[in-house]
Parts: C-alpha cells; structure tokens; sequence
C-alpha cells in the first residue's frame, strides 16, 4: 500500500506568515501568525518548525502548495520563490492557488481584502480585479463576501495545501504570482548619472 502523500501548503500574500501540512485528508499541523512585516525571515523557520512538529523532514514531502495571490507584493514574491525554490530543491512540485480558489463558498463571493476599503474579487464570468468593496458587496447579491476559507479551521494555509493535494499530480508549470493592480512604489524621478565611456 502506497503512504498518503505529503503535502506543505503556505501563503504570504497579507499581513501573515501561514503554513499547514496534510498527508492525505489529515491535517498534521498549522500555523497562522499575524505579521505586517517580516514574513521572508519567519517563513522559512516556520516551515521547519511545521516538520519538525509532524515528525517529518523535507525529503519527506510529495509536493508544496503555495498562495500566488493577490495581494501584498513583497508578499507574494516571498511565498513564490520560497516555494520554487524548494520544489527545485527536493525534486518535488509546486502548486500556485490562488486567493480566489482558497477562499471559493457556498454562494459567497470569493474576495480578498484591499487597501483603501477596496477587494479583490472575482465575480461570475468576469477576471478578477480590484474593484471598491461596496460594489463587491452589491454583486454579491445579499449572500456575502468569503474573506476566510470556509470549513478550514486553520485558515488560508489549510486550504491551499488541500487543493495542491488534489492537484499536484498533473501539475506542469511552476507557481508564478497573481498580481491585479499596479505597485505602489514608483521608479526614481532622479535623473540617472551619465555613463562615460573609457
């Protein structure tokens, strides 16, 4: 009989580092730590401490689900390479899930939390995009916003490493982000020094 695969999932796309491992439908162990900066040191500490709790190693594992986005930049990026990284590293995939499918409910609009009281947010036949929150509210028709994966205790982790589970098998591209809007920062209005020839 075949062990049920390992699967690690984490996410870094808002202001937290979360990280939760399965084998098969069991979850093992989860974390959610709440964090507006910080996440590129905590994430990696973190992921061990989630092994070592378990009772496993990293050569262990079977695949990686990470959270792709949308969301905060730096965060998206911090999550995303860790999990190429390592997926090159171990020889193992890498699954990108999006904000949209972790947090698909029952009749609820998917949507990620925005700056400046907007969401992301995918509606019915449509791309996702960022749009004000009232006007999710509106589209939603009365039956909500699902901010938080539904039926998942141990939050966005849980949820991204249960879909990389049912997935990874037949995945064949590595994860990349999902990036919705523009960046906040802006290239310098400085003019560039001049370059001399020797």
């Amino acid at each position: 009989m075949t062990a049920e695969p390992l699967v690690l999932g984490f996410d870094t796309s808002a202001a937290h580092c979360a990280a939760a491992l399965l084998r098969g439908e069991q979850l093992l162990c989860a974390r959610l730590e709440g964090m507006t900066r910080g996440q590129a040191e905590r994430l990696m500490p973190l992921l061990e401490e989630l092994l070592a709790e378990s009772g496993v190693s990293w050569q262990d594992l079977n695949a990686i689900g990470v959270g792709v986005g949308p969301g905060n930049f730096t965060g998206i990026r911090i999550a995303v390479s860790a999990a190429r990284g390592l997926a090159l590293g171990l020889d193992i995939p890498a699954v990108g899930v999006d904000g949209f499918e972790a947090r698909a409910a029952d009749g609820a609009l998917p949507a990620v939390p925005a700056p400046r009281e907007q969401v992301y947010a995918a509606m019915p036949g449509e791309a996702p995009r960022l749009m004000p929150r009232l006007e999710a509210e509106e589209a939603a028709h009365g039956a909500g916003l699902a901010f938080t994966p539904e039926a998942s205790p141990a939050g966005i982790a849980e949820a991204i490493a249960r879909i990389a589970a049912s997935r990874f098998e037949t995945v064949n591209e590595p994860p990349a982000p999902l990036y919705l809007r523009a960046a906040d920062a802006a290239p310098s209005s400085d003019v560039p020094p001049a370059l001399l020839d020797e």
